[in-house]
């Protein structure tokens, strides 16, 4: 069976740092395109990185290109976004998703986890 787990969210202030986590089981990191999307109140669901199969290679949406970092564990089938430099902008309900053939586009992906909120306000 599928799952995918996000922890890490919470209530942070402009400039600070989070690290969400995505524990991930029945299935394959290597074999799989692994999303992160996020969604803000009233708005539609949208990339924010995404790593490829196989070799790893890690895209990002504009918006938080240098301030995010996306790591894969295969040993422990996680993965991770580090975010700094939050904005109240990157305030959202941010989710994991995988498939074997995932994009930027959230209706790519099969598998998704329940998020995990994210609040950057002072």
């Amino acid at each position: 069976q599928v799952q995918l787990v996000e922890s890490g969210g919470g209530l942070v202030q402009p400039g600070g740092s989070l690290r969400l986590s995505c524990a991930t089981s029945g299935f394959s990191l290597d074999d799989n395109v692994i999303g992160w999307f996020r969604q803000a109140p009233g708005k539609g669901r949208e990339g924010v990185s995404c790593m490829s199969r196989y070799d790893g290679d890690t895209y990002y949406a504009d918006s938080v290109k240098g301030r995010f970092t996306f790591s894969r564990d295969n040993g422990k089938n996680t993965v991770s976004l580090q975010m700094n430099s939050l904005k109240p902008e990157d305030t959202a309900v941010y989710y994991c998703a995988a498939d074997r053939s995932g994009t930027y586009r959230p209706m790519t992906y099969a598998y998704w986890g329940q998020g995990t909120q994210v609040t950057v306000s002072s």
